[in-house]
């Protein structure tokens, strides 16, 4: 049977990035992808222009109607933009005999605010220990930890940081520093530094949505952790490589450049 992952997550009109830039990587990798929205964005390559959160009940009935019925081999986590939802997610991922993969999502690429400052807390509190892999970028980090990552040195720093609040694993993701693209996966015990090549491309919307999809569609195909981040790695400097112009401003990542 074809593996069944779930993202919860917001919608992204423009395609690039939220569900859509999940169900896209799970279709390139071999997986059915199944979606719980938890909000609905107007968004475009230049910003966000409005975002609508979804009740709390709407949220809670759709998990429960994928994972009841068909059930899932993994769940990946997006824009939960309030403490309600934080937590409501927490729960429900808490109940569900899966691996999850939080990205803990807080502005867009943009710079637009996805997430409530008052939901910082849930996020350390409530979700991050129902994690088994945690994807903060650079600013994420700083903000859940108060660690900022000034070089490659201060990856480890940050990794220990998040992994206080309880993930498994984390994935420390430093594409915003200068030189190679390079992430830090890690327990505590285990290290492992992925590296890969910058490419001269601005067109990059996505790319965190992009990594945790991949990372639950290759646990959900029965990959170890390492095994599915240094897959998901490969997938997301292909589609980085491939990256189009759309609209004016920032572009998507190709989510079908492994397709052929």
């Amino acid at each position: 049977m074809i593996p069944g992952v779930l993202t919860v997550a917001g919608s992204d009109s423009g395609g690039g990035a939220g569900i859509q830039a999940d169900l896209k990587t799970m279709l390139a990798l071999g997986v059915h992808g199944m979606s719980v929205i938890t909000a609905v964005t107007a968004q475009n390559s230049v910003g966000v222009q409005g975002a609508w959160e979804l009740p709390v009940e709407a949220v809670r009935a759709q998990y429960r109607s994928v994972v009841d019925d068909i059930g899932v081999r993994a769940v990946k986590t997006g824009m939960l933009s309030s403490v309600e939802l934080v937590e409501t997610v927490a729960e429900l991922i808490a109940g569900t005999d899966a691996p999850a993969v939080v990205d803990p999502v807080g502005v867009s690429k943009h710079g637009d605010a996805l997430l409530a400052p008052s939901a910082l807390d849930s996020v350390r509190t409530a979700l991050l220990p129902v994690a088994t892999v945690a994807t903060p970028n650079l600013d994420e980090v700083a903000h859940l930890t108060g660690v900022r990552v000034e070089s490659e040195d201060d990856l480890r720093r940050a990794a220990e940081a998040v992994l206080a609040f309880g993930p498994r694993w984390v994935v420390v993701k430093g594409g915003h520093l200068a030189g190679d693209a390079v992430d830090l996966l890690t327990d505590g015990s285990q290290e492992h530094w992925l590296r890969a090549p910058r490419h001269d491309n601005r067109h990059t919307h996505g790319t965190g949505c992009t990594l945790a999809s991949a990372i639950a569609s290759q646990l959900a195909k029965g990959q170890t952790v390492p095994e599915a981040v240094m897959a998901a790695k490969e997938y997301v400097t292909g589609a980085i490589a491939a990256g189009f112009a759309l609209g004016a401003g920032i572009g998507p990542v190709h989510h079908g450049w492994n397709l052929g």
